[in-house]
């Protein structure tokens, strides 16, 4: 399946019953959600809570993502941890469990040098028979991986085995700097939530992993840009980006509080409850404005 790891892959938010366990029905719910509205697989990381996650609930994640998805799509598990032991107790049972791909943040507890660095992506790489994405997950935690620690990792391993989602600032010139570097052979998903699409598509990427809550946006969006379709793409794309501009305002914890809620007034999920401590939640008049931009975006999406 890794030439299949392209397109819309979201990255799935965990349901969470009321003693921060997996709900595992709304887990399902979501999931096939995601398949009803196109998309072409599903992914854990950032926005799936996996660093507040037991280690068990963490394995649990993969293993209930590949079998509710049921071969309908690829499936990339979570396995940035902060030993590379760690990591690939996460890459083997991602691999037992069917999953198509894997995807690492560095370890974030301390700045580790480069040449630690390198063992560690390398280790996973060489040790983990599935595709490894490299995510850069500085936008909410760690420290920015430099465009030659990238190519190097390209020269070495190649272009079907390490692929990229970059996600420091400045996203879309950091985006053309890795494609450039590479000669176009870098395989690079989007990873900002939706608010910079149509910059990295034009920029080449292979695909896009949002979070679910604005999904059927999302592919829609995305399909618009494949048609060479301005019109269509930027009425989906305006409601979505001042949505993920909100999101933005508060971090990791706006990005889940904002799309949680979201997916509650969808009916997919019974209740928004996140994995606890967290450092903001939705007040009243930010869930006024999400509530207006999302009806603009379903009005938009009526339009096609």
């Amino acid at each position: 399946m890794a030439g299949m790891i392209r397109g819309v892959l979201p990255v799935l938010h965990t349901p969470l019953l009321e003693d921060e366990t997996i709900d595992r029905d709304a887990l399902a719910r979501e999931i096939d959600w995601c398949y009803e509205v196109g998309a072409d697989g599903v992914c854990g990381a950032m926005v799936s809570e996996v660093l507040r996650l037991t280690y068990a609930e963490r394995l649990e994640l993969t293993r209930l993502m590949s079998e509710i998805t049921d071969g309908r799509g690829v499936v990339i598990a979570s396995v940035g941890a902060e030993s590379t032991r760690q990591a690939l107790v996460y890459a083997r049972q991602a691999e037992e469990a069917g999953c198509d791909a894997v995807m690492a943040i560095p370890p974030v507890t301390t700045a580790i040098p480069e040449a630690a660095l390198w063992d560690y992506f390398a280790t996973i790489a060489r040790e983990c028979a599935l595709p490894l994405i490299v995510q850069d997950a500085s936008s909410y935690v760690g420290n920015a991986i430099t465009i030659d620690f990238y190519r190097r990792l390209l020269d070495e391993f190649g272009a079907e085995k390490i692929r990229f989602k970059p996600e420091a600032s400045p996203i879309g010139p950091n985006l053309s700097a890795l494609r450039d570097a590479t000669a176009g052979q870098a395989l690079i998903y989007d990873g900002s939530g939706g608010i910079l699409l149509v910059d990295a598509y034009r920029r080449g990427i292979t695909g896009t992993m949002p979070g679910v809550d604005l999904l059927d946006g999302i592919v829609a969006l995305w399909n618009a840009l494949r048609a060479g379709d301005d019109q269509a793409t930027y009425r989906i794309s305006f409601p979505i980006s001042a949505l993920v501009a909100l999101q933005l305002q508060a971090g990791l914890d706006g990005f889940l509080a904002i799309e949680k809620y979201l997916l509650v007034k969808r009916g997919i999920f019974t209740s928004a409850q996140r994995c606890t401590p967290h450092a903001w939640d939705l007040d009243d008049e930010t869930q006024a404005e999400v509530d207006r931009l999302f009806d603009l975006l379903m009005q938009a999406l009526a339009e096609q």
